[in-house]
């Protein structure tokens, strides 16, 4: 499998070698569409085209510290998917965001989205295996006042605002703990305690685990200017 993620990044720049690379996963891409949608997707579909174009995506942004290259690529296409329908939804009817996700719950039923969110924690489990430490870590070391919550959202913030800290981060597999504290000013003991919390949701949402990043609404609309 370490083979595969390596000859994606090899074949990312080689537009011959990619759309062979393509060719010979068509089958995938249609079973993760499928995943998703809860039907069977053919060519002709708006699907088809979406999933296509997702897994293109991954295979471009792709790098071996984003763990197993299928589970990424599964990843990216159920997003994509899944916005596809939020717009689809919106478009064609007055609804709200409750109604959208009303309406994708009831499309893939509790079994897929339980199954899709065990799913996400088994992908980013590959990843966080690379620092050292495990899922099951991020609940440990989860900051249990509101005063360190707000500590930590504010550094997970920061950091996915600047993606040369991330590269950093990923390079070394350690957080640039002197870099936080300089400029969001908050003690070096306090990231030190919650440094594999913090790696954990940055990850999380660098990695667009779309289920799991609903667990930390603050950080969301953070990113999102507060919205």
């Amino acid at each position: 499998m370490d083979e595969i993620n390596y000859k994606v990044m090899e074949i990312a720049n080689c537009p011959t070698k990619l759309e062979k690379f393509i060719l010979d996963y068509e089958n995938f891409i249609l079973k993760c569409a499928y995943k998703v949608t809860k039907k069977y997707i053919t060519k002709n579909d708006d699907e088809w085209s979406i999933a296509l174009n997702a897994f293109y995506e991954a295979i471009k942004k792709y790098n071996v510290d984003k763990g197993n290259f299928f589970n990424f690529a599964q990843i990216v296409i159920q997003r994509k998917l899944i916005d596809y329908y939020r717009i689809e939804v919106k478009n064609n009817h007055e609804v709200t965001v409750d109604d959208t996700d009303a309406y994708l719950y009831s499309l893939k039923g509790k079994e897929v989205f339980d199954k899709d969110i065990r799913w996400e924690i088994e992908a980013i489990s590959d990843v966080l295996k690379g620092y050292g430490f495990s899922f099951t870590d991020l609940v440990k070391s989860s900051p249990k006042t509101k005063k360190t919550k707000r500590y930590c959202e504010e550094i997970i913030i920061y950091l996915l605002l600047n993606q040369n800290l991330i590269e950093d981060m990923e390079k070394s597999k350690q957080l640039p703990i002197k870099k936080i504290e300089k400029n969001t000013k908050i003690p070096q003991k306090i990231i030190e305690r919650h440094r594999r919390y913090i790696i954990a949701v940055v990850e999380i949402f660098k990695g667009d685990y779309i289920y799991l990043s609903e667990y930390f609404p603050d950080i969301k609309k953070g990113l999102n200017g507060g919205e």
